[in-house]
């Protein structure tokens, strides 16, 4: 079996993905990258070998003969440079969000209908073994029929991580209800095995906006600036975004289209960082308590009672080695196989919409003052492809 021939577009902070694809001689090969900035490419060569072809132009990179392709670059460039790879016949893996609009989504999927690449985004969370214990309690009907799912997201680093670059201009994210908030969304999703219909969103700048010290990291990543042990309290952040316009602060309610009603719950200022879910089901309920290593999960199903900490069941979350609790291999290695023979993913870039459809519609409420707003519903026939596994049939005569 020949190598992968695997393009790299964008070699910022989410590129050591591209590293679990680079398996020389065991299946696919990273043969040409891409960034505008010079060190980033020179860098490639440590990790990807001399010969490997670097570009400050993903138009040029798609010249090679390329199998599949990885799109991890700012968001807002997701739908126009997917969309050129698509166009080049090759698979292609988007970062998630799938892009920052709900309508350059859709584009997207009908150009993976229209020229039959193999369109892949990257929900890594769905491979998180914490979301796969809750999927499996689920699935069990250890809950019953789950009726609420509620999540709270304590984004410790939040300054850090999403205050001191391009992450924290509207411009170029949305909000970050959209660009943090996909991961949970998309996960309240398969939890509760529904899709947004409605939300209804409060929200606030309520700490960054206050600090005047900025500075402008064009050219640097994260690794560039972050201090995992320092910046605390979060009101002592230096040399954040010279522009911030996105909210650090939100709650949000969702109806979904199964009668499933959900909560999200996003902070960036909180001094841990973790993520709590709870799901309530008609016979118990389930939560998490912590989201990595050493993570639990409790399931209360057996009894009423007051305050008790000893669950009926408590079910500890498998450890793997790789970023994010061993899901950024599993993501690529599943990515690798489906540019090569299809089939059916883990991840779904109609779900991914969906994400990215009501984290839109969260952040629209947000900014009109709570007003309820209504998600626009996916064509039946984009459906209908991805769900089949992106298999094209030919038209009715």
């Amino acid at each position: 079996m020949s190598d992968l021939r695997i393009g790299v577009i964008g070699l910022g902070t989410r590129s050591g993905l591209a590293a679990h694809a680079h398996r020389p001689g065991e299946g696919s090969r990273v043969v040409a990258v891409c960034d505008p900035v010079a060190a980033r490419t020179e860098r490639a060569a440590d990790t990807f070998g001399a010969d490997v072809r670097a570009t400050d132009d993903h138009r040029k990179l798609l010249e090679d003969e390329l199998d599949a392709v990885f799109v991890i670059t700012p968001d807002h460039t997701h739908a126009e440079i997917s969309l050129d790879v698509m166009r080049a016949g090759a698979a292609v893996y988007v970062e998630k969000p799938l892009a920052i609009s709900t309508e350059d989504c859709d584009t997207m999927l009908r150009a993976a209908r229209e020229t039959g690449s193999r369109l892949y985004v990257g929900h890594n969370m769905r491979h998180m073994p914490v979301v796969q214990t809750m999927r499996d309690i689920v699935a069990r009907g250890d809950i019953g029929v789950v009726k609420t799912v509620w999540c709270r997201h304590f984004v410790g680093h939040g300054g850090d991580f999403y205050f001191k670059d391009w992450h924290a201009d509207r411009r170029y994210v949305g909000g970050l209800l959209l660009q943090k908030g996909a991961h949970d969304l998309d996960v309240i999703h398969a939890l509760a095995e529904g899709y947004t219909t409605r939300t209804s969103a409060f929200g606030d700048l309520a700490v960054y906006g206050g600090i005047t010290d900025r500075t402008d990291r064009t050219g640097h990543t994260m690794r560039d600036w972050f201090d995992p042990d320092g910046n605390w309290p979060p009101t002592s952040l230096r040399g954040l975004n010279p522009v911030i316009d996105v909210e650090d602060l939100s709650v949000v309610n969702l109806s979904l289209d199964n009668g499933v009603l959900a909560t999200y719950q996003q902070c960036h200022f909180t001094p841990d960082y973790w993520r709590n879910y709870t799901v309530i089901g008609t016979e118990g309920r389930l939560e998490n308590f912590g989201d990595s290593d050493g993570a639990v999960v409790k399931v209360w199903n057996k009894r009423r009672s007051g305050y008790r900490p000893d669950a009926d069941q408590e079910i500890t979350v498998d450890t793997a080695t790789g970023g994010h609790g061993g899901a950024d291999p599993r993501i690529v290695s599943e990515f690798l196989h489906f540019a090569r023979s299809g089939g059916a993913t883990e991840t779904s870039p109609v779900a991914a919409r969906q994400a990215v459809a009501a984290g839109m519609a969260a952040t629209e409420s947000l900014r009109s003052g709570g007003t309820p707003v209504e998600v626009a519903p996916l064509p039946s026939d984009l459906v209908d492809y991805f769900d089949g596994g992106q298999v094209r049939t030919p038209p009715p005569h």
